[in-house]
């Protein structure tokens, strides 16, 4: 069985609640992984290091902000597919 079949037919606790935060990503754009370190930007969570606030989106960032962890900058990066 394919993954989008038994993910579709899964009737696990929580789904609701996955459901939603994927909504809220999708609605902030997505998450964003350093192509160097890896580093992955959620805008739920924000970057505490550079004083981001949660909920703000990677195209909102301001443009001197780079990698908290190897200092790439914004072009660096590649928008994951979740």
């Amino acid at each position: 069985m394919s993954r989008a079949t038994s993910a579709g037919t899964d009737s696990g606790a929580g789904s609701d609640t996955d459901s939603a935060a994927g909504t809220e990503l999708a609605t902030l754009g997505g998450r964003f992984e350093c192509k160097v370190c890896w580093h992955v930007y959620d805008p739920r969570v924000g970057d505490p290091v550079w004083q981001i606030a949660p909920g703000t989106p990677f195209s909102a960032l301001p443009h001197h902000w780079t990698c908290p962890n190897c200092s790439t900058e914004q072009a660096g990066f590649l928008q994951l597919e979740d």
